[in-house]
């Protein structure tokens, strides 16, 4: 969770209002999602690499997200269990830090359900969508793997790295699932210096973009490449971690954090990332069927932003709002 995103984007002021409604959220239900370890960017003082950090700073003060700009020299000083070879400042968001996603959407089906909502863990027959795909009429009705139905007055389609499949003459190869290892690192016993008590979720952009998640009571230590991997497919794709990946990770966690050089490996995740081709999001009504949203391409940073998302797709809906440009299918028109 954090508002750093360079210049020129909507998505630093999507998380201050995020921001506020995951707090709502927690009051409300009396759960906590957002553990606010703060969020620190490690920047170089190379122009290609500094970019990203430097743009941001002004969006940050423009959407209220408190930050510190930190020197290397208070860096070192802040956490030094960090090596900052090659940072020259950062970034600390101290309000942020990682959500629990699986937590988050299982309290959102228990809130929908308490309201009187009715939950169905179903798959969608495609074969009858995709046919209705090429008629320009409302959708009446869907047919449900249990031989079911749902009819309903409108439709919205939030289906991750499956919107292609459901949907391939309106986003097709729009929306490619790509293979991330994600990787969890075991902290030397007794020691808690890599432990959410003392470590923020960071990022470095130094060359490649690695980011990481502290240790807690649930977890090891979290680590990922945010560089978009291989084509995956999100039904058949073996969830097995790359060798080479491993290798790369393994060095860079030994340089980066010189006291979990040797430590073990406890486990090991594949993360899809629902790439679109410009890493903008998909909130838009389909062009054939107006009673039908579709709404996905996180591309690896959708989550935080959903209540947001939640109320852009439900105004669009309940109250007839076009959402914004840059989130509809048209923009791929232009290229």
């Amino acid at each position: 969770m954090r508002g750093t995103y360079g210049p020129d984007q909507p998505y630093t002021e999507m998380a201050a209002r995020a921001l506020i409604l995951w707090q709502k959220y927690e009051r409300r239900w009396k759960r906590r999602f957002l553990h606010r370890t703060g969020v620190l960017w490690m920047a170089s003082g190379r122009e290609d690499d500094n970019a990203f950090e430097s743009g941001s700073v002004k969006m940050l003060r423009a959407a209220k997200i408190k930050f510190q700009e930190l020197s290397a020299a208070q860096l070192r000083k802040r956490w030094p269990q960090i090596t900052f070879e090659g940072i020259e400042w950062g970034i600390f968001e101290p309000r942020c830090g990682y959500l629990d996603a699986r937590a988050s959407c299982q309290a959102v089906v228990e809130a929908f359900v308490a309201a009187g909502g009715k939950y169905r863990q179903q798959a969608v027959l495609g074969d009858g969508l995709r046919a209705d795909e090429l008629k320009s009429r409302p959708l009446r009705s869907l047919a449900l793997s249990d031989g079911s139905r749902i009819k309903a007055d409108a439709y919205v389609f939030a289906c991750g790295p499956w919107l292609g499949k459901l949907f391939p003459q309106t986003i097709g190869n729009l929306v490619q699932p790509t293979k991330q290892d994600v990787f969890f690192f075991g902290t030397p016993a007794g020691d808690d210096r890599f432990t959410e008590a003392h470590l923020p979720v960071w990022a470095d952009h130094r060359g490649r973009f690695r980011y990481g998640i502290p240790g807690s009571g649930r977890r090891g230590f979290k680590i990922a490449d945010d560089t978009r991997g291989v084509a995956f497919d999100p039904t058949d794709g073996e969830r097995v971690v790359s060798q080479e990946t491993l290798k790369d990770i393994r060095e860079y966690v030994g340089f980066r954090f010189p006291a979990l050089k040797n430590a073990p490996l406890v486990e090991t995740r594949i993360c899809q990332y629902e790439q679109t081709p410009d890493s903008h999001f998909i909130i838009d009504r389909h062009p054939a069927m107006e009673n039908v949203w579709i709404v996905g391409g996180g591309s690896g940073h959708g989550f935080k932003h959903g209540p947001v998302i939640g109320q852009m797709v439900s105004e669009s809906i309940l109250q007839e709002r076009e959402p914004a440009p840059i989130f509809g299918l048209a923009r791929f028109k232009k290229h």
